[in-house]
């Protein structure tokens, strides 16, 4: 039989459809940084920041959907990571430099910041199998989560609702060497180490 345009989309399950509205809220995070970034209106930077606790909830309703219609697939697995990756790490990302965090040693952390997200989530797909018990559940995390960083998301708006944005961000900035480094940035980089460590187990709800 011959396949048919847009056949892949036929095949997804409705837990799949939530994974890719946890993707497209991810994606508007980062357009609307962008957009900050262009017309320096806070009210976009907001909306941004907005769409990841929503994409955080399209990742828990996913997983649970799956499990409830019994349509747990590689394929599935394999879209939710993808999607994490640009929520819970390039989106977080993007809105902290946005938001100001834009020295050579920001940068430098918050692309560690995701980097260490990509490595987790390719560790937590590679090692599912292994971790899982008996009932073939994943008992526990191996490192905190991807989607724990919306809690960086929760002080960036914080700041930002606050109008600490810019030269203004909380935590001030200081030079050191060639570049400038603003100690809010470190929040990422203790995110980012706690979800590559391999002794953190955190339970799996």
């Amino acid at each position: 039989m011959k396949p048919r345009h847009f056949s892949m989309l036929r095949e997804f399950h409705l837990a799949d459809w939530f994974t890719l509205g946890n993707a497209f809220c991810g994606t508007g995070a980062i357009f609307a940084a962008m957009r900050y970034l262009q017309d320096g209106v806070v009210r976009d930077l907001l909306l941004g920041m907005a769409l990841i606790p929503l994409a955080f909830v399209f990742d828990a309703l996913d997983g649970r959907i799956a499990r409830w219609r019994k349509v747990a697939s590689t394929l599935g697995r394999e879209l939710d990571s993808l999607a994490d990756v640009i929520s819970f790490g390039v989106a977080p990302a993007a809105l902290g430099y946005a938001c100001g965090l834009q020295g050579g040693w920001d940068w430098l952390i918050l692309s560690y910041f995701v980097g260490c997200g990509v490595s987790r989530l390719a560790r937590y797909n590679v090692t599912a199998e292994q971790l899982s018990g008996a009932e073939g559940k994943v008992k526990y995390f191996e490192g905190t989560p991807i989607p724990t960083s919306v809690l960086l998301v929760a002080v960036l708006a914080w700041s930002a609702w606050a109008g600490a944005l810019g030269h203004a961000i909380l935590l001030g900035v200081v030079q050191l060497g060639p570049w400038q480094l603003h100690p809010l940035v470190l929040l990422y980089a203790l995110s980012g180490s706690l979800m590559i460590s391999k002794t953190l187990h955190i339970p799996k709800l």
